[in-house]
């Protein structure tokens, strides 16, 4: 069976699914608010903000992290649980392994935020250094996995991190029933696959965009191709957005996309420093990077996707370093 033969035959979550991510991560994650975004040029659509950022760990990954965790057994937990990321989702299982008594480690780029290295640690976590490109993260957190005995929880290509992200979908309806568009920011595609399937078995007729940026997209490439392809490390490293380097789709998130995903568009660095600094100043929204580049994709790109009346716009995360935040202030207003 080739990779492609192996996608379409995935399986396919269904509704019950998130809602039972949903139950299963209330009281833990929080229930992000839908902040009002008034921004030049788009007077004619009501825009919100899905602030991810303010979720206890400061990121959407704590969704998906706990759905998954909470449901290992009592001998699980006693092995303790791996995994690797460049920062939010190490955050985010750091935090779900505390509150169920269970040892993390963490496999983590050297090159990976300061603030989210510290943030990880803080949470209890012991963290393992590698190189840059995701490819080396996932080895030797397999590696440590065989050696060691620990529970995996991968950072995006697992039915269970797809189901607890996809709560973040219910609830862009939940508060806004009538919405006509959501953006989501893709990297390994555990977001977007989970809020487009959300979202699209409750409500059809609501377009679901994926935005990545140009220097890193392999996602677009891949869904418009119809092929999983992969960019190498050293070309999705260039990207300011630390939580949109990942080299490829993962394989699970990929058949999710196709079925449910409307269309990945693309934007400019640059575009998401100005979309940081909107965010900043007329939603009162501290976000990182990578949170702001779906505000980009609408602030940059509407005529790419019009018509909307009501639209969503998911800040994925905000733990943003404060040299980054510093130089992207210090900017012109205009990118």
């Amino acid at each position: 069976m080739g990779p492609m033969a192996t996608v379409l035959s995935a399986h396919l979550l269904t509704l019950s699914a998130f809602h039972d991510a949903q139950a299963r991560i209330r009281g833990v994650a929080a229930r992000t608010p839908l902040v009002r975004l008034f921004a030049p040029g788009l007077e004619d659509a009501e825009v919100y903000v899905k602030a991810e950022g303010l979720q206890p760990i400061g990121s959407f990954k704590l969704r998906g992290a706990y759905n998954k965790i909470a449901q290992l057994t009592p001998e699980q937990r006693s092995r303790g649980v791996i995994t690797y990321s460049s920062g939010n989702h190490a955050q985010g299982v750091a935090y779900a392994a505390r509150a169920v008594g269970a040892r993390a480690v963490i496999v983590m780029p050297r090159n990976a935020p300061e603030v989210k290295k510290r943030a990880t640690a803080a949470l209890g976590a012991e963290i393992v250094e590698v190189g840059p490109a995701s490819s080396e993260r996932k080895s030797k957190a397999e590696e440590l996995e065989a050696r060691f005995g620990y529970i995996m929880i991968p950072p995006y290509d697992d039915e269970q991190i797809i189901a607890g992200q996809g709560t973040c979908g219910l609830e862009i309806l939940e508060d806004l029933p009538d919405c006509d568009l959501v953006l989501a920011p893709v990297s390994g595609g555990g977001l977007l696959s989970g809020i487009a399937t959300a979202i699209k078995l409750s409500r059809p007729a609501t377009r679901v965009i994926g935005v990545e940026p140009e220097l890193a997209a392999d996602a677009r490439e891949s869904f418009r191709s119809g092929t999983l392809v992969s960019w190498p490390a050293e070309k999705t490293t260039r990207t300011l957005c630390d939580g949109l380097r990942t080299q490829s789709l993962g394989a699970l998130n990929f058949a999710h996309i196709r079925a449910y995903v409307d269309d990945i568009v693309t934007v400019a660095d640059a575009e998401i420093r100005a979309a940081m600094r909107t965010l900043l100043y007329a939603a009162r929204l501290t976000p990182e990077p990578s949170g702001a580049a779906a505000a980009a994709g609408l602030l940059f790109h509407p005529t790419e996707l019009r018509p909307f009346r009501q639209a969503v716009v998911v800040m994925s995360g905000g733990n943003v370093e404060p040299e980054v935040l510093a130089s992207v202030l210090a900017e012109s207003a205009q990118p």
